[in-house]
């Protein structure tokens, strides 16, 4: 394929040239690089921004976002007298003329870095199409783990852009995560300005927010989250009633220095025991700890059972073969890792690198189909990025991996991600057979990480693509005190979920 990449030529970024050298890289592809000026380009203003943010929130300018020389795309042509076989237009200039294919980038239906932006000063979490006329290529809900942080924001929706293309390119582009017809209607977001006048009233509403966010941790250890749990005494769990429990959640204590996140229970030996990321504010490194549960409910505080030299979380437990085997999460080490337990619920030797180079988190293993699949979300390509482990969110982009056997060897799905959808990529927790359906419990992180709890039905899972409907949303409330709520899992005669509490320094 000869492919025309159109770039706005006022300013040319890093992100562009990231995007150049991989569509290069990709098989088949011969690729030039169309530079003019175009509509949709970053107002001047947004440098501003940007430089306030970097300064309030202590953070690097040199990104993504941040402009190169022209010599950085030295190495791509320019237009050539034969026609291309695809311009891919990132500015919304070109018009179709009976020529070449056009695919069109859009930010909620308007083009250029200047969308994006508008999108994310609206407050919403953008979405991303590739469309050829009316047809939607490839599109996806792009999110960040910083949606106070417009420059955060900004560069991790760039390097989710950056997927999507590259995915529709290799022809497996993600479905569009709310539609199934062929075209979607604009979304008219009005530019909120990025006047003098604008920019001053942000500024001093990032001044008054970072000052109240250093008073608040001045005074409150965070984040701290807590495990609730239920016993379930033959009644309905949360997949059943799709709503909180009339009778509440009981806390899991815990003493204020640490907290408990990602419970997971399983029964063994005619008992239950719950794992949990035990985070011990003092180190800023979690462990996986573990309690036993009576018909009363904990028998005791948990105790560490397993750690790493880097962070661990989210102890995906099963039992298979006899033997009790956990999948905790170890993104910070670029790895998915299974462990074996030799003398339950301690003893955790290491037994395999299930993957190894990414940045996964929340890795979710399931059976069907006469194959393994394990469900997890991954930040972008680390081999491009460099020496870190990947860029983007860490919650927006689903990638499948499947299997002949839990050990492996685990083969990536062609389709990879084969979602992107801040509102339903991530995982959180087990995924469960209800009549007939698998449903797959997720994050809905638009409003921040972990805000929201929401329930999946897996509509397709095989070779070749992946496909789920949301059908309900579970979010905290008078039933669940806070303003998070993050997990779910249930064992024969207990369910757990966990969510945000506070924790004062001083009592």
């Amino acid at each position: 394929m000869h492919l025309r990449l159109r770039l706005d030529g006022q300013t040319l970024r890093r992100w562009h040239v990231r995007l150049a050298e991989r569509i290069a890289a990709l098989r088949g592809i011969t690729l030039e690089i169309d530079r003019r000026p175009g509509p949709g380009a970053l107002p001047n203003n947004a440098a501003l921004l940007f430089r306030l943010e970097a300064m309030l929130n202590r953070r690097s300018l040199d990104g993504l976002w941040s402009p190169v020389e022209p010599a950085a795309l030295a190495a791509f042509p320019s237009p050539s007298v034969r026609a291309p076989d695809l311009i891919l237009d990132l500015c919304g200039d070109v018009a179709p003329d009976g020529g070449p294919r056009i695919w069109h980038l859009a930010y909620d239906g308007r083009a250029g870095e200047n969308a994006l932006l508008s999108v994310l000063l609206a407050g919403r979490s953008p979405v991303g199409t590739l469309s050829e006329g009316r047809r939607i290529v490839a599109g996806g809900r792009f999110g960040t783990e910083a949606g106070g942080i417009a420059l955060t924001s900004f560069e991790d929706s760039l390097a989710r852009t950056t997927s999507l293309i590259l995915s529709a390119l290799r022809g497996v582009g993600p479905n569009h995560p709310f539609a199934a017809s062929a075209s979607e209607p604009e979304i008219d977001v009005p530019h909120p300005g990025l006047g003098a006048a604008a920019l001053g009233q942000r500024a001093a509403r990032m001044l008054a927010w970072t000052i109240v966010r250093r008073l608040y941790h001045l005074c409150y250890r965070a984040p701290h989250w807590r495990v609730g749990w239920r016993a379930l005494e033959g009644g309905a769990d949360l997949v059943d009633l799709r709503a909180h429990p009339a009778g509440g959640w009981r806390d899991l204590p815990d003493d204020g220095h640490r907290f408990y996140a990602d419970p997971f229970p399983l029964d063994h030996a005619g008992g239950t025991v719950l794992f949990v990321e035990d985070y011990p504010h003092a180190t800023g490194k979690a462990i996986i700890s573990a309690v036993a549960f009576g018909p009363d409910g904990p028998r005791g505080t948990p105790v560490p059972v397993l750690e790493e030299a880097h962070h661990l979380s989210y102890p995906f437990v099963f039992e298979r073969d006899g033997t009790v085997w956990m999948v905790p999460e170890s993104c910070a080490n670029g790895t998915i890792d299974l462990y074996r337990s030799t003398a339950f619920p301690g003893g955790w030797m290491k037994e395999a690198t299930l993957v190894s180079g990414v940045t996964a988190s929340d890795a979710t293993l399931v059976e069907h189909g006469g194959r393994w699949w394990l469900f997890a979300t991954v930040r972008d390509d680390p081999a491009v990025v460099g020496a870190q482990w990947g860029l983007g969110s860490f919650s927006d982009a689903l990638h499948l991996w499947s299997a002949p056997n839990f050990r492996g060897p685990w083969t990536p799905h062609p389709a990879n991600p084969v979602l992107i959808d801040i509102a339903s990529a991530r995982p959180a927790g087990r995924i469960v057979a209800r009549d007939g359906a698998l449903i797959r419990p997720v994050q809905d992180c638009r409003r921040g990480y972990g805000a929201a709890l929401a329930l999946a039905r897996i509509d397709r899972l095989d070779a070749d693509g992946y496909a789920q409907t949301v059908e309900t949303i579970l979010n905290a409330g008078p039933a669940w005190k806070g303003s998070r709520l993050h997990t779910l899992n249930r064992s024969a005669g207990f369910e757990f979920i966990d969510g945000s509490a506070r924790a004062p320094r001083f009592r």
